[in-house]
């Protein structure tokens, strides 16, 4: 194979300043419900990513969970990102939606939620989603993979009627937004990329060069 002949010219859609609203929730939320739409994989799917305290970077795909004020995902607080977090709160989010050509970037600080709104989503969780979390050490090293079944089985096997609590190392996530990329691919890479920037408690707009 060939990887630096691979490419694609992208020709379906523009973005151009005219069309944004004042707000980036507005435009990411029109973005988000055409991609739920048109793609046959998780629009929800983003990559987070953080910086270790040893300065390294880590990105990792995680699912958005939902959208208020910022972006909410949840995750074991004891995991590679969890500790990332814990030492700097600064993180960024990548969606890329193929059919759409689209891609979108956002950066803020991230904080958790309450132990009342974890406990609300764990809740909602199926009870086989549940004992995977309760099961998993994330991050950590396992003998194999026969030690985790044998955790997660047996979380199974407790009667229906006994219900999980969220363990206290797991929980939500809410990233604040400080910056947005709206990313709209064009033809021959001369992509549109339009910003909205947050200064002064107010969201300013720009183009920046492809």
């Amino acid at each position: 194979m060939e990887i630096a002949s691979l490419r694609q010219d992208y020709q379906k859609f523009m973005l151009l300043e005219k069309d944004l609203p004042k707000s980036p929730f507005e435009q990411f939320e029109k973005w988000f419900e055409q991609a739920h739409s048109e793609e046959d994989i998780e629009t929800n799917a983003m990559i987070l990513s953080t910086v270790s305290s040893e300065g390294w970077p880590h990105g990792r795909v995680v699912l958005l969970k939902g959208i208020d004020i910022g972006l909410v995902f949840f995750s074991n607080y004891n995991s590679e990102k969890g500790k990332d977090l814990d030492h700097s709160s600064k993180a960024s989010l990548t969606f890329w939606w193929p059919k759409g050509e689209r891609q979108v970037r956002i950066s803020g600080l991230v904080e958790k939620t309450s132990a009342e709104e974890s406990d609300s989503y764990f809740q909602s969780r199926p009870r086989a989603s549940q004992a995977g979390a309760i099961a998993s050490t994330q991050s950590k090293p396992i003998p194999d993979r026969t030690s985790l079944d044998e955790v997660y089985e047996k979380l199974l096997q407790a009667p229906e009627s006994e219900l999980f609590s969220r363990p206290e190392n797991w929980g939500g996530y809410r990233l604040i937004p400080s910056y947005f990329e709206f990313w709209q691919g064009r033809s021959s890479r001369m992509h549109d990329r339009l910003f909205y920037k947050l200064e002064d408690g107010e969201w300013k707009t720009g183009r920046l060069s492809p």
